[in-house]
């Protein structure tokens, strides 16, 4: 039995975004396409996930904040208060199960069923803030994650490694003085939505526990190579955490339409293998993936089975 798990519902599809949209259902058909067509598919462990309960999300979220969601999808509303949010009439079902499926994937890992999974999950999470939804995303099911790890199966340390195009504010907002959650960002600067200077390292105990790395426009996967092992292999390593969870954004491709980077398809699959072998070094490989971006279709599925087959080897 493969030693990686999949954490997948239909309900991820229903999460309706408004025509030509760029997150829209169609990404996760690709994912499944490809993972059909290179066989894949019968490689995983398939793994069904539950709904996040209103106390899982209350770690990270106000109260307030995701009876707002419950009520702005009741009402049949198209879109969120910032007007960057799309939701329809299955999208707050569809955020619990999202953010449920990286509590599924954490119980499996932390129990030993598999050594790491991914999560194909839509809508993605890594802008959501505690208050408020940005950047296509309701719940930050990352920070979730994270919350859950620690207080459910007692995994203290935890890093994060977001390589998504975009700045992951959500979740910096969530730990920036949490000395037990080291957050790594890597980005493009400047784009949406802003923020991710490499001066922002934390505030309080969470003084250099965020380490964000602004990258140009162009930049590829030589000098994200270069990043990877002068700055954040050394630095997780000495962090030593008990879980890691990556914000697996596909965006920063060459082909994607949302972004200036130029990162390979086969680029994803090293980064993983470099994040697997902090996992294998320090957490006893324990590893949970979130799909966050990755807009063009052939794109993110290339990058998605390169990001597998990593995690499989």
């Amino acid at each position: 039995m493969s030693h990686t798990g999949i954490v997948y519902d239909d309900i991820f599809m229903q999460h309706e975004t408004l025509p030509g949209h760029p997150e829209r259902a169609e990404r996760l058909g690709a994912i499944l396409d490809m993972l059909d067509a290179t066989g894949l598919r019968d490689q995983l462990v398939w793994i069904e996930p539950r709904d996040a309960t209103l106390g899982d999300l209350a770690r990270i979220h106000e109260p307030h904040y995701v009876d707002f969601v419950r009520q702005a999808v009741a009402a049949g509303e198209n879109m969120l208060d910032l007007g960057d949010t799309c939701v329809g009439p299955h999208s707050y079902a569809a955020a619990l199960k999202a953010a449920g499926a990286v509590l599924e994937a954490i119980d499996a890992v932390a129990r030993g069923e598999i050594r790491n999974a991914f999560c194909p999950v839509r809508p993605p999470g890594h802008h959501a803030c505690m208050a408020r939804a940005m950047g296509f995303c309701l719940f930050n099911n990352v920070a979730i994650g994270v919350r859950y790890a620690q207080t459910v199966h007692r995994l203290e340390k935890v890093l994060v490694v977001d390589w998504d195009v975009h700045h992951g504010n959500g979740s910096q907002e969530a730990f920036y003085s949490d000395d037990t959650v080291f957050l790594v960002s890597l980005h493009q600067a400047p784009h949406f939505p802003g923020t991710g200077a490499a001066t922002q390292t934390g505030y309080g105990r969470g003084i250099g526990h965020t380490l964000n790395i602004p990258m140009r426009r162009g930049s590829g996967d030589a000098e994200f190579r270069a990043v990877f092992q002068s700055v954040i292999e050394p630095r997780a390593d000495a962090f030593e955490p008990d879980l890691v969870l990556v914000s697996a954004g596909f965006d920063g491709h060459t082909a994607d339409p949302l972004s200036g980077l130029e990162l390979s398809s086969e680029f994803y699959g090293e980064m993983t293998r470099i994040v697997r072998g902090i996992a294998e070094r320090h957490a006893g490989g324990r590893l949970v993936s979130v799909l966050e971006g990755g807009y063009n279709l052939k794109a993110l599925a290339d990058s998605v089975e390169a990001h597998l087959r990593a995690l499989m080897a």
